[in-house]
């Protein structure tokens, strides 16, 4: 074979490369999308569905690796507690599963379930994406139910039930913030006096470090960034952001910033030396890290008079795009936003995304792939766009899946898909399906 075959030969093997979405936003944990060869536009009937699975009500996005793809769901077992106000807490008996199909075919391989009563508001299933790590699966429960599984056969290795082994009540909307599988560690949010974060030795539960006290634990994901001469491990709780040693729980540095109801959701993004924050009732806030320590100063903070009369960005689910000089985020009423970092001034709005109008808690969210982003919007559309300083410039949509969770008033679908193997994996409340969006 001579070598311009073997070149190119290279060049295709690598082009079709497979990767996994193994936790949540992905390998990296950084919401990027990284395989090749994808799809410019949708085709006039959408993209074509590989398969299409039942399963039961969740706000879990799945995970894909190994072959394999997992996802947590619930099934009630009686719904004449279900009042329709989500605010309503009163106990609801049911089942929770972590469920494994095989990737090429959707075809169940195992699943594990658990008795479940729920005592929260919206609920409707798990929040957590499970993370895949070395030939295991760890799935964490709405109610705290923190589970290891072999991800080959589906045996249960070990578990840990927050609410028993740390009393401490399940938060208002459950316990949502996706697990950090991090060496021999994996670190959860639990709650309690000095118990908001701890970490456990990934092969066997036993709790390694306990850190940070608050009232409320909040939802947002632990992350780790190596920033400062040093791995920091951020842990926002509703009371202020925070910067622990990852191997031993110590604090580094803590920045008071409130999340009203305890609404500490979004992913802390990172960029350079910088890190933006944004909640539903507070607003923005960007930190900047100091250089060869771990320390941390104030930029700036904007918050509008309240979550409708926004200044720069008031997210309540999305994970916001920091990207160069400029943050793209959906706010509080479904407007996608760009915003200058260096200030947090607002540049451009639009309602295109998320569902055309004005909407409490209107969603879409964001991932990058290449020089563009694919936007899952909580109507069940999958669009293609280009985000930039410019504007919002749509290049395709295709409808992928209906909306089924009633919970906000109004039918959506609140869960994050996976993308991997040049296809996106979305769940509803019925149905988990599988899309190829391969070029």
């Amino acid at each position: 074979m001579n070598f311009v075959c073997r070149i190119l030969l290279l060049l295709l093997a690598l082009q079709a490369r497979a990767d996994d979405w193994p936790q949540w936003l992905g390998p990296k944990r950084d919401g990027v999308w990284r395989e090749r060869g994808i799809l410019q536009k949708f085709p006039s009937n959408g993209p074509a569905v590989r398969w299409r699975v039942p399963v039961g009500e969740g706000y879990s996005g799945p995970a894909v690796a190994a072959g394999k793809v997992f996802v947590t769901d619930r099934q009630a077992l009686d719904r004449t507690n279900s009042a329709a106000n989500p605010f309503d807490k009163r106990s609801i008996p049911g089942i929770e599963r972590v469920l494994c199909l095989n990737e090429a075919d959707g075809k169940l391989a195992w699943k594990q379930e658990y008795e479940c009563a729920y005592n929260m508001s919206y609920p409707f299933g798990p929040r957590a994406t499970p993370v895949y790590d070395n030939g295991r699966v760890y799935a964490l429960g709405a109610e705290g139910d923190l589970l290891c599984i072999d991800a080959t056969s589906g045996r249960k290795i070990w578990s840990r039930h927050f609410k028993d082994d740390f009393g401490v009540p399940t938060p208002l909307w459950g316990f949502s913030a996706n697990p950090l599988v991090d060496g021999n560690r994996i670190i959860c949010l639990v709650g309690g006096k000095g118990s908001v974060a701890v970490a456990f030795d990934k092969e066997n539960g036993k709790e390694l470090w306990r850190a940070l006290a608050a009232k409320e634990p909040g939802y947002a994901p632990p992350m780790i960034y190596e920033v400062g001469g040093k791995r920091q491990l951020i842990i926002w709780h509703p009371e202020a952001v925070n910067s622990l040693d990852p191997e031993t729980g110590s604090v580094y540095w803590t920045v008071p910033f409130t999340a009203k109801m305890g609404l500490s959701i979004p992913t802390p993004r990172l960029r350079g030396d910088r890190l933006f924050i944004t909640c539903f009732y507070n607003g923005a806030l960007m930190l900047q890290f100091d250089q060869g320590q771990p320390g941390i100063r104030e930029l700036w903070r904007r918050a509008g008079k309240n979550e409708r009369n926004t200044d720069a960005l008031h997210s309540i689910m999305s994970t916001p795009v920091f990207d160069g000089d400029y943050i793209y985020g959906v706010c509080s009423y479904g407007q996608l936003r760009c915003l200058k970092a260096a200030n947090g001034d607002r540049v451009w709005e639009t309602f295109a995304a998320t569902g055309g109008k004005e909407e409490r808690w209107a969603n879409a969210f964001l991932v990058r792939q290449e020089d563009r982003y694919f936007l899952p919007n909580e109507k069940g559309d999958l669009i293609i766009a280009r985000l930039t300083p410019d504007g919002y410039q749509e290049i395709s949509r295709a409808h992928l899946l209906e909306p089924t969770n009633h919970g906000p008033g109004r039918d959506v679908v609140w869960s994050h898909p996976a993308f991997a193997h040049r296809s996106i994996y979305a769940r509803n409340d019925k149905e988990l399906v599988c899309a190829s969006l391969a070029e």
